[in-house]
């Protein structure tokens, strides 16, 4: 398989949007890769792909702007570009969840390694003797391709529903650590810096996301495939394509 498939995020302040629309573009396109990278006034979010040449060039180049110096990517590879082209978008955020008062190219949110989880859930609590609470913030379809064992799921059917769902169940994670998880871990960090907001505790995200996860350990405790936003469908633990088949009409 000779197609790299990129994944990352990054929250940093931003204030040259259409400027570095143009120069991210020029770039892509002059490399041919193809995929989305979306820009917002707190950071980005990019999926790209092509051959490694070409995607670690657009890598070594983007980090030459000290605000993705620190940009690391989840990878995967593939037989094809799973994208039909490439395109820069320009949002009001990276991944939207209407909370205003949620800042995290401020400060990032508290995280645990993909072999600490592992580590976690072999010996049945964390480091401190807690109970670990695995919560999914993930929407319902994707759930549906794979999750963590006895993770919570609240069946979101867009982000935006995460604070409603949560405000109405905190009392379960009350003397517990919680570890929120998402794909690669842009929705996972916001959620993690929402529930400390409101008052929460020993609450982190899954560095990396379920894709680090796959990456780092044998995926021990998870169960299916995960979900992925491109023509792939999704990954499976060893993160080769697994097309999400259609549901069957049988009964």
């Amino acid at each position: 398989m000779s197609i790299v498939n990129l994944s990352a995020y990054r929250f940093v302040s931003l204030d040259d949007l259409p400027a570095l629309r143009e120069r991210v573009l020029a770039q892509c396109e002059a490399l041919s890769l193809k995929g989305t990278i979306l820009l917002a006034p707190e950071g980005i979010n990019l999926f790209l792909a092509g051959p490694r040449d070409a995607v670690d060039s657009f890598m070594d180049w983007l980090r030459e702007d000290s605000r993705f110096a620190g940009l690391t990517p989840k990878e995967s590879v593939s037989d094809a570009v799973p994208f039909g082209r490439m395109r820069v978008r320009l949002k009001k955020e990276i991944i939207t969840m209407r909370m205003p008062a949620i800042r995290p190219e401020h400060a990032r949110a508290p995280a645990v390694t993909p072999q600490t989880l592992r580590r976690w859930l072999d010996d049945g609590h964390d480091d401190a003797g807690r109970e670990v609470v695995l919560l999914d913030t993930r929407n319902d379809y994707e759930t549906d391709v794979g999750l963590f064992e006895h993770a919570v799921d609240y069946r979101l059917r867009s982000f935006t529903g995460f604070p409603e769902a949560i405000a109405a169940d905190r009392e379960r994670y009350a003397g517990k650590t919680v570890v929120s998880y998402c794909t690669g871990g842009i929705r996972c960090e916001k959620a993690v810096l929402h529930m400390q907001d409101i008052g929460m505790e020993h609450v982190y995200q899954l560095e990396g996301g379920i894709l680090k996860y796959f990456e780092e350990t044998d995926g021990a405790h998870w169960r299916g495939d995960c979900f992925v936003f491109d023509e792939r469908g999704a990954v499976d633990p060893q993160l080769a394509p697994a097309p999400v088949l259609p549901e069957s009409d049988d009964a």
